[in-house]
């Protein structure tokens, strides 16, 4: 996406830049402005390339939205309170795989001491 905001600004530069002038003996310059024009027919080009692509991803967006938000809503409480429970992400070793299927996340011997959060204390409920 940002090479495509990249191309566009480049694009929508390219003809604001003038050309050179003829000199006194009526010679022009054309070197920048060949240059210019080759630059606008390589970027026209391109976003003629990535044009349908672009529109299928739109399409795609559209089609996984429902599913992302779905899982955004289901796993995002889940994920705050994994991460509640875990201070720096740095502090682990990589995750290893057994055979058996069991997957083991280390700290690292060197990590400082892990303090978990105090829950928050809940109102008294009246009966």
């Amino acid at each position: 996406m940002k090479h495509l905001a990249l191309i566009t600004a480049l694009t929508l530069w390219a003809p604001a830049v003038p050309a050179q002038e003829a000199s006194e003996d009526g010679d022009v310059a054309e070197g920048f402005s060949l240059m210019e024009e080759g630059a606008q027919l390589l970027f026209r080009g391109v976003i003629e390339e990535m044009a349908p692509a672009l529109e299928d991803l739109k399409g795609f967006a559209g089609e996984i939205e429902p599913t992302f938000r779905a899982f955004a809503l289901e796993m995002g409480p889940a994920m705050a309170k994994l991460l509640s429970e875990i201070d720096d992400l740095r502090h682990y070793s990589p995750p290893e795989f057994m055979p058996n299927g069991d997957i083991i996340i280390r700290r690292l011997p060197n990590a400082p001491e892990f303090v978990p959060p105090t829950p928050p204390s809940a109102p008294p409920i009246d009966l």
